[in-house]
């Protein structure tokens, strides 16, 4: 077999497992949750520390490719995602394991990357349609069956083994690259921005710790005020940085482009708005509905479903339709997605948000094509490359900052509204401490401390506690879908294309 065809392989292999391990891991949440006594905000770090290195690493990991080699750096990441997985597999503790999942995020950073560039040097012009085809079918389906697949896994097997699958096949992924996949470099590529990489990365992690930490000590405090400051001052000390550098990882005349910023908002407001929920739903629809990890993943596919299908039409609509259209359009379906699953009461069951899951995937699949075009259609070719990482960069940032930030408000409407449903009741003079315990996932165990006369009262106030915050957060998610409409129809202009938006390789669903 032809060395392209080997390099489409081991490029939809890789990218296969990492987009896999940002939907699969959802699912799983609750089992982790038991299985380490963890509470919500351990969780939110097992999410975040995959999305926050690969926000972070993407960029440098382009510029390291281009200099050192993409190959080897491909087959670099490879084995780092692979490691990672089995580091989470083995995890002790849910410390470990976000680290681990930290571990997991720069192998994927390294493998996303670097896989358009591989793909464009291994097929000549003519054929990259079909290869780029390939590739976003499987980023396609790796969105699509992430929540499916890791339920069965749960379910059937352990939580565990959703890291364990991707050790063999990251095997395999390394042994076609290293024997099959040619090596290429681009002349005169710039050496990474090491100070714009450490100011961006830290700058971030602060902002999400601080997000994070609130949920536990409260706003005022310094453990969250010091890294919310230090975050303010790192991400502004980043942008001087780019702004004086003469190879910066973020040329700021991007920015100058009306076009482009509408599509760092839209990539931004994608995943913190709808993608975000997916954490609390999964809880949701496991700890309070019962139902079990497999069958909660089956609940996610009418979303999932509909993102794959519908993103396959939109890359079709992306040379006949105007870009700002299919983008605006598709936040306005997200945004009504959203405002339908508002309104859940504690007697409703999953059904309930079937026609906001429906709506939001035909958003979501309409968003995802033509937002790769924003990102790359209104630059010079040579800063292409550079355009679609910070576009895919800004996905993770909201997927991490949103994660955090919906998270907090989570919490802190489940404290107040457990103490509004014991009122008047034998709880009730314990109300504030099982608010704190509830918020903070502890629910099965604080029951267990109860009379069993007890705790079907506690049950029923965390169940409509927990409705009443989700409520709460599907409003917030809503107003950055809103923001998200808004700019799309405002800021996205086909005179700033350079020429008609060609049909690109899908960016996936809930990476990049």
């Amino acid at each position: 077999m032809d060395r392209k065809w080997w390099t489409l392989i081991a490029v939809c292999t890789g990218v296969f497992m990492l987009l896999l391990d940002i939907t699969i891991v959802n699912v799983a949440l609750p089992k982790i949750e038991s299985a380490f006594k963890a509470s919500l905000s351990d969780l939110q770090w097992v999410v975040d520390a995959y999305a926050l290195t690969l926000a972070a690493l993407l960029l440098t990991a382009g510029s390291v490719a281009d200099l050192a080699g993409r190959r080897i750096v491909f087959a670099t990441g490879v084995v780092i995602f692979t490691l990672g997985s089995a580091l989470c597999g083995i995890a002790p503790s849910v410390l470990f394991l976000s680290i681990s999942r930290g571990l997991q995020g720069i192998g994927g950073a390294i493998m996303f990357a670097t896989a358009l560039a591989l793909l464009a040097q291994a097929f000549p012009p003519r054929e990259r349609g079909v290869a780029f085809g390939v590739f976003g079918g499987i980023t396609g389906v790796a969105i699509a069956v992430g929540p499916v697949l890791g339920g069965a896994i749960t379910t059937g097997l352990t939580w565990r083994w959703i890291f364990f699958v991707n050790v063999p096949i990251g095997v395999a992924a390394l042994l076609i690259t290293l024997r099959r996949v040619e090596e290429s470099r681009l002349a005169g590529a710039p050496r990474p921005d090491v100070p714009g990489f450490l100011s961006f990365s830290l700058g971030l992690a602060g902002l999400v710790y601080g997000l994070i930490r609130s949920q536990t000590v409260g706003w005022g405090s310094v453990q969250v005020l010091g890294p919310l400051a230090a975050a303010a001052v790192l991400l502004m000390t980043f942008l001087l940085i780019e702004r004086r550098s003469r190879e910066p990882m973020l040329d700021l005349r991007l920015l100058r482009v009306p076009t482009f910023n509408g599509g760092l908002v839209a990539a931004f407001a994608i995943s913190a708005s709808i993608f975000s929920l997916f954490t609390y739903l999964t809880i949701y629809f496991q700890d309070l509905l019962g139902y079990s990890a497999v069958g909660a993943g089956l609940r996610f596919l009418p979303l999932t479903g509909a993102v794959f299908i519908v993103a396959a039409i939109a890359g079709r609509l992306t040379t006949r339709v105007p870009i700002r259209l299919l983008i605006g359009v598709g936040f306005a379906f997200v945004l009504a997605s959203l405002l339908l699953m508002r309104g859940l009461t504690p007697t409703e069951g999953w059904t309930h948000f079937l026609p906001g899951f429906m709506l939001g995937g035909i958003g979501s699949g309409l968003i995802n094509v033509p937002l790769a075009s924003t990102a790359v259609g209104v630059v010079p070719a040579e800063r292409a490359g550079m355009a679609s990482g910070i576009n895919s960069t800004l996905r993770q940032v909201g997927i991490a900052t949103g994660v955090a930030a919906l998270g907090t408000i989570l919490t802190g409407r489940i404290k107040s509204a457990v103490v509004a449903h014991l009122v008047g009741t034998p709880l009730a003079a314990h109300a504030h401490g099982l608010g704190d315990a509830i918020a903070a996932g502890g629910l099965t165990r604080v029951a267990a401390t109860l009379p069993a006369a007890s705790r079907g009262l506690l049950y029923a106030a965390a169940k409509a506690s927990y409705v009443d915050a989700l409520n709460g957060i599907f409003l917030v998610a809503a107003g950055v879908a809103a923001v998200g409409m808004v700019v799309g129809f405002a800021a996205i202009r086909q005179r700033d294309f350079h020429a008609a938006p060609e049909r690109s390789a899908p960016e996936p669903a809930l990476a990049g």
